[in-house]
């Protein structure tokens, strides 16, 4: 790639600035960067500490709840009653007292005599599968069903005192691991958490996306001591995260994961970068203003030439150039005026070869037209004054004179066709079925074409508002146009008429040799005429702009040595719209 003078100085000054910002801000980067990654690791050793502690408060204080609960004169009359019924109504009391989420009394065997719950995450045959294994344990356990977690406490009734072991029965605890402690032990830690129960994310603050990564990036639990903590990326943002084991020695782990974001730590970061990027930039503006000015005196000679040329490029031949002094660019300045000088006369004089040839083909057109039509007229009159012919023999020579001032007439009205708009239009409500009736008599009415078969068929309605005159000459001129195409002899011109949609298409099919390769492209253009000995180039042009003048087309839908179909296409509109559209 090139660059300019200017360009090459301000890429320069841009390239230092850049580099030097770059580096810097690199290194202050990641010398913050390592700072607040041991601040957050310090943080989160110190958060899960404080867990540790705040848990192990909570689990004394709710497994002496327990005990109290399992002490009172109430619980231990209602267990020597060994009637479940009695046991289930009595003890809703004693649930709703304790203010847990999972409450169940068992006999002294274990089986469960009352189940109480918040919610149904265990159910009591799961209960009943928990209470057969923990009896006894009056450690705590931890229960999961249908993605509820619960810590449990159990603690035997006595009766009597407990150092003479007389067993009543059982009480179990539950407190469910929701979103409220699941908040609580955020805050307490200020970090995010999140319980895990083997391979399922029981409750965290986390998005689900961020659950699903945490899934799959196992940390290694802390159980006691300085906890150590782990990198990991969550989504698109990373944390420092450390795990604690909650239920040791479980056969299905329970881990805390408490994280805190390395991204939101840092984020205090981005704030400095855009400062430092904001001097960089002002280093880098003062730079290449200094440099733009020291080196507008050198490119500004090169810049006013490149003006030149793209204007030129454009059409525009009058740029002013200004090239003063003796130097190399003045001078390609100079030599570049003299050639967009030498490049505009000789413009101008291929414009008006062009034209005058323009012009001498269209005469040559019309003057052969004229001529041939003029010579008819001038030979039948002089046949006219002759005194021994008979009045079929007048008409007969009147026919013909007629015939050819027609003939001038329609030249004459194709040319003005051209300067016509498309107010002069005049629309009638009438059939187009009849207008290709009218066509095809007018057509066969050639002697030279009379012989030629062309059959018109009709599918639907054909009614619309359109000019009728002009309407009959655009088919007139396709019908003529496909008669000089196709044998005399073996002519054949099928014209199908269809209603649609969008409103009328009309095909004219013949069986001519096909439309040549040299004109295909340019079949509408005025004077292009091919093959035809008297043709003069204008009849398919009117016909086009006849129907474009009705809002319709026509195009060659296909050509081949077997024929060529024309489509025309014709919308039908109201007569209001008829009007409105003449009238614009």
């Amino acid at each position: 790639m090139q660059f300019r003078l200017r360009t090459k100085f301000l890429l320069s000054t841009l390239l230092i600035s850049t580099s030097l910002t770059g580096g810097s801000l690199f290194f202050v980067r990641r010398i913050v960067r390592m700072q607040a990654r041991r601040q957050i690791d310090a943080d989160l050793r110190s958060s899960v500490l404080t867990f540790q502690n705040a848990q192990h408060q909570r689990e004394v204080m709710l497994r002496r709840s327990a005990r109290l609960l399992a002490d009172l004169p109430t619980t231990r009359a209602l267990m020597t009653t060994r009637d479940p019924k009695t046991i289930a109504d009595a003890s809703v009391e004693s649930w709703r007292l304790s203010g847990s989420d999972l409450f169940l009394l068992a006999d002294p065997a274990g089986k469960i005599m009352t189940f109480h719950t918040e919610h149904q995450g265990v159910t009591a045959a799961a209960a009943q599968e928990f209470v057969s294994g923990a009896l006894w344990d009056e450690s705590g356990q931890w229960w999961y069903g249908d993605k509820q977690l619960y810590q449990v406490f159990l603690q035997p009734i006595y009766f009597g005192p407990a150092k003479e072991d007389r067993v009543l029965g059982f009480l179990v605890l539950g407190y469910e691991v929701d979103d409220r402690l699941t908040g609580e032990v955020s805050r307490v830690a200020a970090s995010q958490v999140a319980f895990r129960y083997g391979h399922a994310i029981v409750r965290s603050t986390l998005s689900p996306v961020q659950e699903a990564e945490l899934l799959r990036q196992s940390a290694a639990p802390s159980t006691a001591g300085d906890p150590a903590t782990q990198d990991i990326r969550l989504g698109n943002e990373r944390f420092l995260t450390a795990s604690v084991e909650l239920a040791s020695g479980a056969a299905t782990p329970v881990q805390l994961f408490v994280l805190k974001s390395l991204d939101q730590a840092t984020g205090f970061l981005d704030p400095l970068n855009q400062q430092l990027v904001g001097l960089g930039a002002e280093a880098v503006l003062l730079g290449g203003m200094l440099v733009f000015f020291i080196s507008r005196t050198f490119a500004r000679p090169l810049e006013e030439l490149v003006a030149g040329v793209r204007a030129l490029e454009k059409g525009d031949f009058d740029y002013p150039l200004d090239a003063p002094g003796s130097d190399e660019a003045a001078e390609l300045t100079r030599a570049f005026a003299r050639m967009r000088h030498n490049l505009q006369k000789t413009q101008r004089e291929l414009l008006e070869i062009e034209r005058l040839a323009t012009i001498g083909r269209m005469a040559n057109s019309i003057s052969h037209d004229l001529r041939h039509s003029l010579a008819v007229v001038v030979a039948n009159s002089e046949f006219l004054c002759q005194g021994n012919l008979t009045t079929g023999q007048r008409e007969e020579l009147y026919q013909e004179v007629c015939l050819g001032v027609n003939q001038m007439t329609d030249l004459i009205d194709s040319l003005l066709e051209f300067s016509r708009t498309r107010e002069s239009l005049r629309p009638a409500h009438g059939n187009v079925q009849a207008a290709l009736e009218h066509a095809r008599q007018a057509v066969q009415a050639h002697p030279e074409y009379s012989r030629v078969n062309i059959e018109i068929s009709c599918e639907g309605r054909a009614d619309a508002w359109f000019d009728a005159k002009k309407l009959e000459r655009a088919f007139q001129n396709l019908l003529l146009n496909a008669c000089e195409a196709v044998p005399r002899e073996a002519g054949r011109i099928q014209v199908t008429l269809k209603e649609t949609g969008q409103g009328l298409e009309a095909r004219v099919k013949d069986n001519g040799p096909g439309i040549s390769a040299a004109v295909r492209d340019k079949l509408f253009e005025p004077f292009v005429s091919f093959g035809k000995e008297n043709g003069t180039g204008l009849g398919l042009t009117v016909v086009q702009k006849i129907l474009q003048d009705h809002g319709g087309d026509v195009v060659v839908e296909s050509s081949s040595s077997q024929g060529t179909v024309f489509k025309v296409t014709l919308p039908v509109p109201s007569y209001a719209e008829t009007v409105s559209g003449s009238g614009k």
